[in-house]
This record gives structure tokens, C-alpha cells and sequence, in this order.
């Protein structure tokens, strides 16, 4: 549990503002009031990491940016349909921002990295993949589907992520149990070590 909580905490803490805001706008709140929430809440994330003297990540940094933005865009043109289109744009950028290599390292502890860091690779690129899917299909909602769109912003970015998080942490903790027992299993007993020496 402490491993999965420490795993799924940053995930939390990068989309809070976005996930704020994606409630808001299903439970039918005003755009504009949904988008001052979220970047107050993305505000408010950013503040607390440098009051505590921790470094802000850089997806962090983006979210942040990209909530200021969207707010102020909503804010002067009050048009739905930009508001709808709007997290594409959001998802494309932080899916380029995914493509850097090794950025999922800071999700597992330092001590377990080596053991499985090709897998952390591997999903950084899938967790890139799932953004790109997003804006493609928030975009098509949004022009097509109007009516549906609070309904799909509300559910399917979130579900996905949780989804993919979960498939992801159940793979990676399968896969340290298994090069574990593997290294164990390759290493000489104790007994058979001190007879060597």
C-alpha cells in the first residue's frame, strides 16, 4: 500500500487542477467558474512545493501554465466551443512533454529504479500514447458531439488514467517481484558463500 501511495501521489498532485475542473464542468458548474477553480487549485499545488523548498516538476510547471491560460481564454471569449476544444490542446502538449525518456523515474522510489526502469520507460511512452488518444477524442466530441462533451470530459480522461495507472502499477510491482525472486534465485546460498571465502 505504501508503494502504490507513493506512486500514485504525483499523478495526483500533476492533474488535480484539470481533474477540478473536469468535475466542475460535469456537475454543469459555468465554464469560467470551473476554470478559476482549477487554476487556483494547479496555483495553489505549485505555491505549496515551493514553500516546502521542493523542486516543481516541469509537467507540473505545463499544467500550471496551461490552466492560466485556458482560464483567461475562457474568460475573454466565453465561447463554449473553445472551452470544449481547449484540453486537446492541453492533452497534445503534455503528451509531446511524455516522449522525454525516463521522465516516469520520480514515480518509484530511487532504490527500486534499476530494477525496473526499462518497464517505467515503456509505460512513459503508453502514458504519451493515452494523451494523444485524448485530444484526438475530445476534439471530436467537442465538435461533433457537443451535447456529450461534459459527460466525456468528465469520465473518460479520468477513468483512463486510473486505468492505466492501475494496469501499469500491477505490471511494474509484478515485474520486480518476479527480477527479485530471479536474483535471488541466481545468487549462492550463504553457506555456500562463506565455504568460498
Amino acid at each position: 500500500m505504501k508503494q502504490f501511495l507513493y506512486a500514485v501521489r504525483p499523478l495526483v498532485f500533476d492533474a488535480l487542477g484539470v481533474i477540478v475542473f473536469a468535475v466542475l464542468v460535469a456537475l454543469k458548474v459555468d465554464f469560467i467558474i470551473a476554470a478559476v477553480a482549477g487554476a487556483a487549485v494547479a496555483a495553489a499545488i505549485v505555491l505549496w512545493e515551493i514553500v516546502r523548498g521542493r523542486s516543481v516538476p516541469p509537467l507540473q510547471w505545463i499544467s500550471l501554465a496551461l490552466v492560466l491560460l485556458s482560464t483567461a481564454a475562457t474568460y475573454l471569449t466565453n465561447d463554449p466551443r473553445f472551452v470544449m476544444a481547449k484540453p486537446s490542446v492541453v492533452y497534445l502538449v503534455v503528451g509531446a512533454v511524455m516522449l522525454k525518456r525516463g521522465w516516469m523515474n520520480r514515480y518509484v522510489p530511487p532504490a527500486s529504479l534499476p530494477l525496473i526502469e526499462d518497464r517505467m520507460t515503456f509505460f512513459g511512452y503508453v502514458w504519451a500514447g493515452l494523451m494523444f488518444l485524448t485530444a484526438v477524442l475530445n476534439l471530436v466530441v467537442a465538435v461533433w458531439f457537443t451535447g456529450d462533451w461534459p459527460a466525456f470530459i468528465g469520465f473518460f480522461p479520468l477513468a483512463s488514467k486510473i486505468a492505466l495507472f492501475l494496469l501499469q502499477f500491477a505490471t511494474i510491482k509484478a515485474t520486480a517481484r518476479r527480477r527479485l525472486a530471479a536474483g535471488a534465485d541466481a545468487a549462492p546460498p550463504a553457506s555456500a558463500r562463506g565455504s568460498q571465502a
